[in-house]
């Protein structure tokens, strides 16, 4: 105890000692002139920065992605086409790589080009590359956040978990859900048969049908092919999707502040405004019929589990009523532009090579005869199935995936990615890469089979993107594909309108969002 005390008395005379040594220093510099004050200070200030600039100079220095030297303020805007934009990126990788950056206006983006980068990024670090870029557009649209699509956080991750274990309650990619599929797909071809094998324009009916399936699901019935609402709501949607992918947009989501005032900007906003009008309003009407006992499809589900949060007192429960409406659009969107784009493709496609729809057909009626053809019929369809992955392959419907953001500082291939940084998947240079295609540029469905005419899976096939942020209907889509694909090619022979050959054929595809084909007719003939 007395050498505890005896040590307590020396640490505070040291500590008097100190003071007093401390105070000692401060009269001597203060009687110091005011010259001299000054120098010190300054010299003392100097030997900081010095000591701080040697710190920061003994790191290693960070490697970042290369790319284009950009201009003030426009970047690399002179470099890529504004219409197209995939098309540039696809190039500048062959130059600067798989990971490189480039400018859009004053914005710094990394491209992520090729198989191996594109699966490295989205699969091997979901975390880091999981996150959701909002552009100036997409925050117009969905100011809150909410929805499936365009958000992020805990919001994104449990609308996006319900919508999941929901659309799979509803049959996606089950039997139930195929039965509503051949229904539609019958009313499909009486919409075909009224032409009588003269030209027509495949849009609208196959929008409107790609548009019911979903509708079935999300609101638990089908609306009237001649529902004027309903095709509002389509062709809305279709238009929305069109101008978002326009260079006016491009350029707005790089100046915002500049070009609010832009046309197409507007059309979308208008658009989003009365889809969402007429949402509420069915969402209305189901609420009134609403049976806690009996889900009709994701929108009851969903009424359900509000409800049940209110009972229980849950505070900032996430299944708002803007939380509905927005993932109701979003499926909606997403359920009917992608399939429909892609099985016109598929139409496009049989028409411009006629011999590939011949042995499509041959093999249909081998394996399925007059019947209708199931989904347990497509391991005995190889050709069938090859067919319409290399349809989606062609078309690359989504040339650059809903850009990405970096949620942490990452380190990937060797290079140096800062948190928040813009990421773009560039999902065309995959689909096309020529490391993994024999013949990327050519429709070829053999890059699906192997040598004794069997399907088999190619891992550069991302027609869906990968990871955190696949597309949540892609079982769905997949079946709808199918089904429809083979119940017209059983039913109807696919030409070019009389005077038009299979080479004036355009496959060019229209700008968009999304790549759709080019507005032109086709002949549905009846086969015998």
């Amino acid at each position: 105890m007395c050498s505890s005390f005896h040590q307590q008395s020396v640490r505070r005379r040291s500590a008097a000692e100190l003071m007093a040594l401390l105070e000692d220093f401060l009269s001597a510099l203060l009687s110091w002139p005011t010259t001299v004050l000054l120098a010190a200070v300054l010299l003392l200030l100097l030997l900081l920065l010095f000591l701080l600039c040697a710190s920061f100079s003994s790191k290693e220095p960070v490697k970042e992605p290369p790319g284009p030297k950009p201009l003030p303020l426009i970047g690399n805007l002179l470099q890529l086409d504004p219409r197209r934009p995939y098309r540039t990126l696809c190039e500048l990788s062959k130059k600067y790589g798989s990971v490189f950056t480039v400018h859009l206006g004053p914005n710094k983006v990394v491209v992520l080009a090729g198989c191996k980068a594109v699966t490295e990024a989205l699969v091997g670090y979901p975390e880091e590359f999981g996150e959701r870029f909002i552009t100036p557009l997409f925050s117009d649209m969905n100011p809150g956040g909410h929805g499936i699509l365009f958000a992020n956080g805990e919001s994104w991750k449990e609308m996006r978990r319900f919508a999941l274990s929901t659309l799979k309650d509803f049959g996606m990619g089950k039997r139930v859900c195929e039965e509503k599929i051949l229904e539609e797909c019958g009313h499909l071809m009486e919409m075909f048969e009224q032409h009588e094998g003269k030209p027509f324009d495949t849009t609208r009916p196959v929008n409107c049908t790609t548009a019911n399936i979903i509708s079935s699901i999300v609101y638990g019935s089908r609306f009237e092919q001649k529902d004027p609402r309903f095709i509002d709501m389509v062709s809305r949607t279709t238009e929305m999707i069109s101008v978002a992918g326009s260079a006016s947009v491009q350029f707005y989501n790089m100046f915002p502040r500049m070009l609010r005032w832009v046309k197409n900007r507007r059309v979308i906003l208008n658009h989003i405004e009365n889809n969402e009008r007429d949402v509420k309003d069915l969402v209305k009407h189901l609420k009134e019929t609403l049976n806690p006992n009996m889900c009709r499809g994701f929108v009851d589900c969903f009424l359900i589990r509000q409800q049940k949060d209110q009972d229980s007192g849950v505070p900032d429960s996430l299944y708002s009523d803007k939380n509905l409406v927005i993932s109701v659009t979003n499926l909606f969107a997403a359920g009917t532009d992608t399939t429909s784009s892609t099985l016109r493709w598929a139409l496009l496609f049989m028409a411009k090579y006629p011999q590939i729809q011949d042995q499509v057909q041959e093999e249909l009626d081998r394996v399925a005869g007059g019947r209708r053809v199931r989904m347990d019929d497509r391991r005995n369809l190889p050709f069938t199935d090859a067919v319409i992955h290399e349809t989606q392959r062609m078309a690359n419907i989504l040339p650059l995936a809903i850009p990405h953001q970096t949620s942490r500082d990452v380190t990937f291939q060797g290079y140096f990615i800062k948190q928040g940084t813009t990421v773009l998947p560039l999902l065309a240079s995959v689909l096309y890469d020529e490391s993994e295609w024999e013949s990327p540029h050519t429709f070829n469905p053999a890059h699906f089979l192997n040598q004794e005419g069997r399907f088999i899976w190619r891992d550069a096939f991302m027609a869906f993107s990968a990871g955190r942020r696949t597309c949540v209907g892609e079982s769905l889509a997949r079946m709808e594909l199918f089904l429809f694909f083979t119940s017209l090619l059983q039913h109807f022979r696919f030409t070019a309108p009389p005077g038009v050959s299979e080479d004036q054929l355009d496959i060019t595809p229209a700008v968009g969002f999304t790549l759709s084909p080019p507005p032109q007719q086709l002949c549905a003939v009846r086969r015998c």
